[in-house]
């Protein structure tokens, strides 16, 4: 007879407790992610966005504005809440106002314009000079033909006696003088000139030199190239040219004068020139390019 097999006991498991508990701690894991990424959310893109899906969805014709990309701040926050419908109120702009020129300055100017005009008396009936006048300005303009050889800066030996007239009557005020050269538009190059810039602007730093060993201040004066790009007459023509080249004395009232220079409006500022008896005109210098 077969002998029966002995019945083996099953070991009895005491660690099953750890699956449950596992299972336990990753859904206790999970739900504080969740509730982290929740108490993270951008309240401010949460709101736009709800905003925005809102009008969507209520009214299609309404616009709508672009959602806003970073976080808001309080201070916009609060500013979109509380939006002013009514339109700011338009800034008024005060046009500045030019100051008034003192009395002694015009008077200053009046009398250096009546000495000029006594003292170049006959350069002024030959057309070789003008002179303008502002209430806190002057222009003496002197045609370069009186003054310099073709295509040089070196001043004539007739030209020391005109300026000299001048530094006596400008030496006896402080008023601040610009000296400007201005040429036609023939165009020069040469070694010292390659063009009508530093011809003009040598031009008037060869009066402003002569100025200086009159006596006169340097610091009161500066001089000026314009070269050919301050026409006051047509180029095109001989006699446009001549009258293009040119040196002008500026008399200022002060440093802060502002003037009207007849090449901006020439139609604005008329020549102050001296009545003149109807006595033939003199022949002037010879006529010179440059």
């Amino acid at each position: 007879m077969a002998r029966r097999k002995k019945k083996v006991e099953e070991h009895v498991n005491h660690e099953r407790w750890l699956v449950s508990y596992a299972d336990f701690i990753t859904l206790l894991f999970a739900f504080f992610v969740v509730m982290y990424s929740i108490s993270s959310v951008n309240i401010g893109k949460f709101r736009v966005l709800s905003d925005t899906l809102e009008a969507v969805f209520t009214d299609s014709k309404k616009s709508v504005d672009p959602i806003q990309i970073g976080e808001l701040s309080r201070g916009e926050d609060a500013k979109q809440k509380n939006v002013d419908p009514r339109p700011e109120p338009a800034q008024i702009i005060e046009l500045p106002v030019a100051p008034i020129v003192p009395e002694e300055t015009i008077r200053t100017i009046n009398d250096i314009s009546n000495q000029l005009n006594n003292a170049l008396l006959e350069q002024i009936e030959n057309d070789d000079v003008n002179i303008k006048k502002g209430e806190d300005w002057l222009e003496l303009e002197i045609k370069s033909n009186v003054l310099f050889y073709s295509g040089e800066s070196k001043l004539e030996k007739e030209a020391v006696p005109i300026i000299g007239k001048v530094a006596d009557i400008l030496r006896q005020s402080a008023n601040p003088i610009q000296v400007e050269g201005f040429t036609d538009n023939q165009a020069i190059n040469t070694p010292r000139f390659p063009s009508n810039w530093e011809l003009s602007a040598a031009r008037a730093a060869s009066v402003v030199h002569l100025l200086d060993r009159y006596g006169l201040n340097p610091s009161r004066m500066s001089a000026i190239g314009y070269g050919e790009f301050k026409p006051i007459a047509d180029n095109g023509t001989n006699e446009g040219r001549q009258k293009n080249r040119r040196v002008v004395l500026v008399v200022l009232g002060s440093s802060e004068s502002r003037r009207s220079l007849d090449v901006f409006a020439p139609n604005k500022i008329a020549p102050n020139k001296p009545t003149t008896s109807n006595k033939p005109r003199a022949t002037g210098p010879r006529a010179v390019n440059n």
